[in-house]
């Protein structure tokens, strides 16, 4: 006979816990929750990945990046601020994801770049990314060396069941239990500013590159779960943080128009990620 009054307190628990979880939790930038979303944004940033030879005025490259996503650890997916006490978040869906890109020359030795992401689920993650950059290169010292200044910025939205996924919902010990599955959002608004030095190896086939930069990250969450009694979780995650980048690679041209990248990308204290790229010179 006392199983029943503790079912209640249990329900009232979830109850009086997802009442709780409503409105903007704003952690500092050294809790989990912030340190969770850096990590999402390392692989995410629209960083340069090759492509350091100029492109005429009207000159346009195609480009096929594929970005590896590393797992992230498990004590880093326990929230420590938002929702103490709940388990880790559902964070390693993908091993790796694609990204066209579309590069333009511009006159005065700029060019623009855009990419698109389209909302395709995947492996129950459907992302819709827009990411975008302008750069100008700067000849320097020996023939083939060359200065680029680049400015980038990625918005749009990932969603996925970060918060409760099928495992959760059928886990009699989460606040998950029998609730529907969650679509959770994610916007990653990430801004930077990168350099970069190339130069030319074996006649200019191979042109390795350096670089380094600064993200300014204005990452949003936004929980999207309903539990089993019909409430709905709607809590917001919001942190800005600046995290420095650095990156080296190298583009070989493997055809008169087409060429081959590889990239290794660091953001110190976040994440490490690698991405390899596939450019076509469509117009010279």
């Amino acid at each position: 006979m006392r199983i029943a009054p503790a079912l209640v307190s249990v329900s009232l628990l979830v109850r009086t816990g997802v009442a709780a979880a409503q409105g903007t939790c704003t952690p500092p930038t050294n809790s989990n929750e912030a340190q969770l979303l850096a990590a999402y944004s390392a692989p995410i940033a629209y960083a340069f990945t090759g492509g350091a030879e100029p492109l005429s005025p009207g000159g346009v490259r195609l480009t096929l990046e594929g970005t590896y996503l590393p797992d992230i650890a498990d004590d880093i997916r326990i929230a420590t601020v938002c929702r103490p006490g709940k388990g880790p978040e559902n964070t390693n869906f993908l091993f790796a994801y694609p990204r066209p890109r579309v590069a333009v020359g511009l006159p005065g030795g700029f060019v623009f770049e855009a990419s698109w992401i389209p909302p395709v689920r995947l492996a129950e993650v459907k992302t819709n990314l827009v990411g975008l950059s302008l750069d100008r290169g700067i000849p320097v010292g020996t023939e083939g060396t060359r200065v680029l200044l680049r400015a980038h910025a990625t918005f749009g939205v990932v969603r996925a069941p970060v918060t409760c996924d099928d495992e959760d919902l059928a886990d009699v010990s989460s606040e998950c239990f029998q609730g529907t599955k969650s679509d959770d959002h994610y916007h990653p608004n990430i801004f930077g500013i990168e350099g970069i030095l190339a130069w030319s190896l074996g006649g200019g086939r191979v042109r390795p590159y350096i670089g380094g930069g600064a993200n300014v990250i204005h990452p949003r969450f936004q929980v999207d779960f309903t539990n089993r009694f019909g409430d709905v979780d709607s809590t917001k995650v919001e942190v800005d943080m600046t995290r420095g980048a650095l990156f080296a690679g190298a583009t070989w041209a493997a055809a008169a128009r087409l060429g081959l990248s590889g990239e290794i990308y660091a953001v110190p204290g976040d994440a490490v990620t690698g991405r390899v790229a596939l450019s076509y010179l469509l117009r010279p």
